[in-house]
This record gives structure tokens, C-alpha cells and sequence, in this order.
């Protein structure tokens, strides 16, 4: 039985029991801290990597943990390993909540939008456009951390405050490695952060080590990596009290329309917030979900949903902008 937490030195104490000694015994042995004080960024996360060396991305954090989390199973029946998991996922949650408290409530917005998104697509610049212009107005933009739009969302927060000159020459070296299947995908994002240091802005990005093949994007400033994606999912969501930008996606993003959409029906947490969704030939050819919550707004099975389509960037952030403005919510 556990009777005391104790942060601070990151250990438990326990009641004299063979199974409470067992439990620290565990909680001591994996390969991440089950009471993180502060979120994670790129630094801690990449911890031990040498990017002239790929070889070392094996011994960096990141990926320690994530062959820890493969080897325990996605799911797992040890419920030591699922106690070490709640409790970091718990911790960081605590830390992102800290970061939110700095912010009302609707400066707030999240980026959905497909991993498969490549750098040199129209639709990646688009979002990092959006992302820069709302970061310098004062949002926080939030994405799920990964490749394609969450990405782009990063990218754009990260040059808030520079130059056009800067924005495009930094785009230019991303889109010259656009997939993360290229060999220097990561060393070139390290490589224009460096180029480009960002001590004004901040964002958050949610990844989660279930989809730990993927690289986490080390454009966000605090990084909050969970185990349980479910957390993750349903926190992205929660938080965009400000809206929510929709890139065109697949499946995950499809899912987060609709769990949106309930939130927004039931008024969930007091008011509705934006649905707006970029690229018109996308949300209403390719996947022609836009009408089909047009139509069934106005059938009244779904009410209270504020929606928008368009393909301008400027579209986009005056939409958000001006619900901002007309919004009176306060942390």
C-alpha cells in the first residue's frame, strides 16, 4: 500500500511490505521518471543523440523509453508497469495544466491534421502560416507532436517573430527532406533551430510513445509525451477552447472531427468553440464531411457547432481571431 509521494526525490514510500518494496524496486527500474517535475523538450527527449551520428539515436531518451514500452506491450498486464505509466502520464498532465493556467482559456487552439502531410506540400506551409500569425497574436497552438500538419503547427509557432525572409528560407530546408523516411529529416529541423532560436514564443504538442515509430517534433517548446493516447486524444480536444483547425487527414483526423463535434453539441464545458477546416476540395470532394455536418446541423441532430471552410490562411486566423475578441471566458 502506498502512503506517501514524495516528488521531490522521485521515490515512494511505502508501508513495510515485501509487495511495497517490490513496487519501488519497479518504479525505480524503468527508463523514465514516473514523477516528471516539468514537461519534456527537445533536449530531454533527445538526450544522448549525436545527429552526425545516426547510430546514437538508439542510446537517446526518446527512444529508450519507447523500446521499454514495445518490450512491456502497448498494453500491458504488469501492474507495476501500468502504475509507472499512470503516474508519469499523470505528472506531465499536472505540468501542462501549469502552462495552460498562463493563458485564457481561448487563446488556446489546436491543429488537426494527417502525419502523411509532406514539408514541401502546399497545405504543410498553410498550416505553418496559420500557426505563426495566431502565435504572434497571442495564442498557444497545440498539435499531437508528430510528422505532416502537427508538425507545420510547430514550425509556424517556432519562427512567430520572424522575418517573411526567414520563414521561407527556414520552409526551404524542410522541404528539401520532406518525408520522415529521408535519412537527415530530424538533422534538419535540429539545423534550423539552431539557425533560429526561439526565445519570445512557446507552444505544447501531445505525442505519445503508441505511435513512438514516429519522430517527435522538436519544434514545440514543452512537450507533453504521454503513454495513453487516450489521454492524449481527449486532452488535444478538451484544451482548444480557442477552436480547432482541421488539415486535411485520414482516419485520426476524421475521428477528432466528430469527437469534436459532440463536445460542441452538448456544450460539454459551457460554449462552443470553431471547427474550421482547410481546403475546401478535401473536406468537400475528397472526404465530404463538411456538408454532411452542414446538413445535419440543420436537421438539428447536431446543434451548436460553429463551422467554416476555406483555403486562405488569412481566412483561417481572422476566424479564430474574432472569436477570441467576442469571447469573454477566463481561466
Amino acid at each position: 500500500m502506498i502512503s506517501e509521494y514524495t516528488p521531490v526525490e522521485n521515490t515512494m514510500i511505502v508501508s513495510n511490505s515485501h509487495h511495497g518494496e517490490r513496487i519501488a524496486e519497479y518504479l525505480h527500474s524503468v527508463p523514465f521518471a514516473v514523477d516528471p517535475l516539468e514537461l519534456y523538450t527537445t533536449e530531454t527527449l533527445y538526450a544522448g543523440l549525436d545527429i552526425s551520428r545516426p547510430e546514437t539515436f538508439s542510446q537517446c531518451y526518446d527512444q529508450q523509453v519507447y523500446n521499454h514500452f514495445l518490450a512491456q506491450g502497448k498494453v500491458t498486464d504488469n501492474p507495476m508497469e501500468s502504475l509507472a505509466r499512470n503516474l508519469h502520464d499523470f505528472c506531465i498532465m499536472q505540468s501542462a495544466k501549469r502552462l495552460l493556467a498562463r493563458y485564457d482559456k481561448c487563446q488556446v487552439v489546436a491543429v488537426m491534421g494527417g502525419n502523411a502531410m509532406r514539408r514541401d506540400d502546399a497545405a504543410y506551409e498553410k498550416v505553418a502560416r496559420i500557426s505563426k500569425a495566431l502565435t504572434e497574436r497571442g495564442s498557444l497552438m497545440v498539435s499531437g507532436g508528430g510528422s505532416g500538419a502537427m508538425e507545420a503547427t510547430g514550425f509556424g509557432a517556432w519562427m512567430a517573430g520572424r522575418s517573411e525572409g526567414e520563414f521561407r528560407e527556414a520552409l526551404s530546408r524542410l522541404a528539401a527532406v520532406p518525408v520522415q523516411e529521408d535519412q537527415d529529416y530530424l538533422a534538419v529541423s535540429l539545423g534550423v533551430i539552431r539557425d533560429y532560436p526561439q526565445t519570445r514564443y512557446v507552444n505544447l504538442s501531445i505525442p505519445t510513445w503508441l505511435y513512438g515509430h514516429e519522430w517527435t517534433s522538436p519544434f514545440a517548446t514543452h512537450i507533453a509525451k504521454l503513454f495513453e493516447n487516450s489521454i492524449r486524444e481527449d486532452t488535444l480536444l478538451t484544451i482548444a477552447y480557442g477552436g480547432i483547425i482541421y488539415a486535411p487527414g485520414r482516419a485520426g483526423t476524421i475521428q477528432e472531427v466528430f469527437q469534436e463535434a459532440v463536445q460542441n453539441h452538448y456544450l460539454t464545458f459551457g460554449f462552443a468553440s470553431p471547427m474550421v477546416f482547410l481546403d475546401t476540395e478535401f473536406w468537400t470532394k475528397t472526404t465530404p464531411f463538411y456538408p454532411l455536418l452542414v446538413d445535419l446541423m440543420e436537421k438539428g441532430i447536431y446543434k451548436n457547432l460553429i463551422l467554416s471552410l476555406t483555403d486562405e490562411p488569412d481566412e483561417v486566423v481572422e476566424t479564430i481571431t474574432r472569436f477570441q475578441k467576442n469571447s469573454l471566458v477566463r481561466v
